[in-house]
């Protein structure tokens, strides 16, 4: 039997049931079962209907939280029409929180709205209350002229949870215009959406880079090994530049997730293999940016090679490599390297690499750092040097960075290393002399406001 408790503050207490919470209110329908009675819907659509706001909020919680059943959300629905714009699209709110899918064609009926708040409020409860079938209608609303309407659906595509709509998504994609396949691939990414590879791969080799881009991206996040070989071909379509960049770290991404370090570049060369003495060349800084000791032997091979362009890949490969095993080869070739731009490309990665974390100790990072310091011939590089400086956090590495902030060429990346180090405060207040000493020195040398104001809150303790 259904209890219900009713207590009506409405009339005994008039002045006062403005400032009562929602849920104090919504603590005086006690419903024991899962039908809401007439009488209580009936209550809540007086309060959705009245005139004053508060009324009104406690009659949305009510939608919200109590009165369940395909009886009162049927109810709730048919008000719809009967409301002012701004009422609607609260109600729809409302009923896309209470989650009925009794509501969904009600919701689909108010997308005809002129009112753009009611279509906005629509496209965003279709995440909720639709299904696949409305893949096609939200798919559509990306191309609308409101921003919010766009928005809306692109939410309502990430959230609808129903069978089918990944598949759906990608039967839209396929005669969607460029804009919309972009915010389509983004949409399955964000659904992680790992049934969708071969649509995804396909989308990697299309004509307009900015699909082409958002495929890889959608790859670099959620493929496996097993895609790699398709994504080299996006690799290969991606043109020269940043585009190639970014295709080349979204494979880099998918065989990072391979745990043996040393296998990592094994889906990579097993393609590799398979492909022309062109395409090689042009996958080589692929190859680079995974590294393992297979990767290096083919890439030493290139840079042997008598041929310029297979020289230069292999060198821009090694200048990628992921980790610092490789320093001791980048020694070597920016003292010894025939090729003057090979020598100033090699010398900038063994900065790179330098400070990269690893098995090494502190010490040895930054003695690595300190060889480059002695080998750098340009301020450009001595303050490459000083800028990779933050990531080795010792007072030993303080002690090496204030040597320069008396050199104006250099200042004020030492300052910016200084900062950076004083905001590790175990490490700070360590050795608070020293770094009250240098911090002071950036405080009156500083050029840059942030990296001053920095300074000051550091010496003063704060964080």
């Amino acid at each position: 039997m259904k209890q219900i408790y009713w207590t009506p503050f409405r009339i005994v207490f008039p002045a006062m049931l403005a400032s009562l919470s929602i849920g104090l209110f919504s603590a005086s329908v006690v419903i024991a079962d899962d039908e809401a009675s007439d009488d209580v819907i009936q209550m809540i659509v007086d309060l959705l209907v009245d005139k004053d706001q508060d009324m009104r909020a406690l009659g949305l919680q009510q939608v919200r939280e109590s009165a369940k059943g395909e009886a009162a959300t049927k109810r709730f629905t048919a008000l719809l029409a009967q409301l002012a714009p701004e009422a609607q699209s609260a109600l729809i709110d409302a009923l896309a929180d209470r989650g009925d899918k009794t509501a969904s064609a009600a919701v689909l009926e108010a997308l005809k709205s002129r009112d753009e708040p009611v279509r906005v409020a629509s496209l965003r409860a279709l995440g909720a209350l639709g299904d696949a079938s409305q893949t096609s209608l939200l798919v559509q609303a990306l191309s609308a002229a409101s921003p919010a309407e766009r928005k809306a659906a692109e939410q309502s595509l990430t959230r609808l949870i129903a069978e089918g709509v990944n598949a759906a998504i990608v039967a839209e994609m396929k005669q969607a215009t460029p804009p919309v396949r972009v915010k389509l691939l983004g949409v399955l990414a964000a659904r992680r959406a790992a049934d969708c590879f071969p649509a995804v791969l396909e989308a990697a080799q299309e004509s307009n880079m900015g699909v082409r881009m958002a495929a890889m991206t959608l790859l670099g996040q959620l493929a496996g090994p097993e895609q790699v070989a398709g994504m080299l071909q996006g690799v290969l379509k991606a043109n020269p530049g940043s585009e190639r960049e970014s295709a080349e770290k979204a494979v880099m991404f998918v065989c990072n997730r391979i745990a043996d370090a040393n296998k990592r570049g094994d889906p990579i060369l097993a393609a590799f293999n398979q492909r022309s003495k062109e395409e090689q060349t042009i996958l080589l800084t692929t190859l680079g940016r995974v590294g393992g000791p297979a990767a290096l032997k083919v890439v030493e091979e290139a840079i042997a090679d008598q041929d310029a362009k297979q020289c230069d890949a292999g060198m821009r490969a090694l200048c990628n490599w992921p980790d610092a095993s490789i320093a001791p080869r980048l020694l070597e070739l920016a003292k010894t390297a025939p090729d003057a731009n090979h020598r100033i490309a090699a010398f900038r990665a063994l900065i790179r690499v330098a400070a990269l974390r690893d098995h090494r100790s502190e010490a040895e990072r930054l003695d690595l750092l300190k060889t480059a310091m002695e080998m750098a011939t340009r301020d450009e590089e001595r303050n490459l040097v000083l800028q990779r400086a933050k990531a080795v956090r010792t007072v030993e590495t303080l002690r090496f960075v204030v040597h320069y902030l008396a050199q104006p060429a250099l200042a004020q990346e030492a300052c910016a290393t200084v900062v950076e180090l004083a905001h590790h405060r175990k490490l700070r207040d360590s050795n608070k002399a020293e770094f009250d000493k240098a911090l002071d020195t950036v405080i009156e040398i500083g050029k840059d406001p942030d990296v001053v104001d920095r300074a000051k809150r550091y010496k003063k303790g704060q964080t």
